[in-house]
């Protein structure tokens, strides 16, 4: 079976760019490509030999470190590089707290690229030099195995989206919304929608990068 290699990303040329990294890291592998969230999600439930997403942080449908969450709550068990324009080590820790194996500037050399490529690969965890290992946080840890329903839930809740309006956008009863609502805050251990939405902008899911 040929390995698959999602690429998501909303700049064509930098997508070009991370497929010829690709290719010379492992040359027989199937790319897929997603310029928003939502296609990426969706390569990335149909891929059944998805090998490693690389993910854009800052990407249509995505608010700070919400593509991770939903992406590492669809395929757990695939590795995610995020290949971002975010400074500073905090980005770098947040990305991996939220599911991702590693992360790099977008202005990384090729080679670099390709080096953090072969190491998620093989399951290796990507720092850069100087950085130090970040400890998960337990309520990042409970942010990050919401189901993928429930993170899209939370999102609409930072949105400022009422019941009957996530119940619509997602397709399902606002009792569904309810129930998942119950779930979050019980994950999440806090009482009411408001503060699982501070809960989750406090984790940065409302910043933009």
């Amino acid at each position: 079976m040929t390995d698959t290699i999602l690429i998501a990303d909303d700049h064509p040329l930098f997508r070009q760019a991370l497929a010829l990294a690709v290719q010379r890291v492992l040359p027989n592998a199937q790319l897929r490509e997603a310029g928003t969230l939502s296609a990426a999600a969706h390569a990335a439930v149909e891929a059944d030999d998805l090998r490693l997403i690389l993910l854009d942080l800052k990407m249509p449908g995505a608010v700070g470190y919400s593509g991770i969450a939903l992406l590492h709550a669809e395929r757990p068990s695939v590795p995610i590089l995020v290949v971002s324009s975010a400074d500073g080590t905090s980005a770098a820790e947040e990305a991996r707290a939220f599911g991702a194996i590693g992360f790099l500037r977008k202005d990384s050399d090729l080679a670099d690229i390709e080096a953090a490529i072969r190491d998620a690969l093989g399951g290796k965890a990507a720092t850069g030099s100087g950085e130090r290992e970040a400890q998960i946080d337990t309520i990042r840890h409970d942010v990050a195995n919401l189901t993928p329903t429930q993170l899209k839930v939370l999102l609409a809740v930072l949105d400022g989206q009422l019941n009957k309006q996530i119940a619509h956008s997602l397709g399902i009863t606002e009792a569904t919304v309810k129930a998942h609502m119950t779930a979050i805050m019980r994950k999440l251990d806090v009482s009411n929608r408001t503060q699982a939405a501070l809960v989750a902008r406090s984790l940065g899911l409302d910043l933009q990068h």
